[in-house]
């Protein structure tokens, strides 16, 4: 099964290095009988971009508590063989999950990040994740707004490339002054 786990670039690469994305537990997202039964009309696909985008909103809140780091929302899509079932807890149309593994590298599938075209977007909604969270509506309509920002596809084998041209602190917006 597809998981989407909410990443940073900074987490990233520590998962890379590492060979293996952990520790557990670790919070994914997937297509979960609760989205489904949201998303009745929705296919296959169309529930995969649900939970994948549920994990970049989670992103967001992984960059809210790391301020050092660029402004890109980061998901990484792995294969895993067994998913935990819902303890009955979850809302209808959530597709978070508590993932009790480590997931070696060699199950990730892809990659999917911002353009740096998003980091102004990014930035000022992990700027108000907390407000968010709290229902300050000016906050939630800029967490709303990410959404509008298509997260762009890696490759398993581009990610060291990738991480190599954003540098040790992630040069493309980082310090926050872009």
């Amino acid at each position: 099964m597809r998981v989407y786990i909410p990443s940073t670039l900074r987490l990233l690469s520590v998962a890379c290095n590492a060979g293996e994305i952990g520790p557990a537990p670790l919070t994914a997202y997937a297509v979960t009988p609760a989205l489904r039964e949201w998303y009745s009309e929705g296919d296959d696909e169309e529930l995969e971009y649900a939970a994948m985008a549920q994990a970049a909103r989670a992103s967001v809140g992984l960059l809210a508590d790391d301020p050092g780091i660029a402004r890109r929302r980061v998901v990484i899509a792995a294969e895993v063989s067994a998913v935990p079932p819902a303890d009955g807890s979850v809302e209808l149309g959530d597709a978070r999950l508590e993932l009790h593994v480590v997931i070696p590298w060699r199950s990730v599938a892809a990659v999917h990040m911002d353009a740096t075209d998003a980091i102004p977007v990014v930035r000022k909604a992990a700027d108000r994740w907390e407000a968010a969270q709290n229902g300050d509506d000016d906050a939630v309509f800029a967490l709303d707004s990410c959404e509008g920002e298509d997260l762009l596809w890696y490759a398993t084998q581009e990610i060291p490339d990738l991480l190599a041209a954003e540098g040790p602190r992630g040069r493309n917006g980082s310090n926050g002054s872009n």
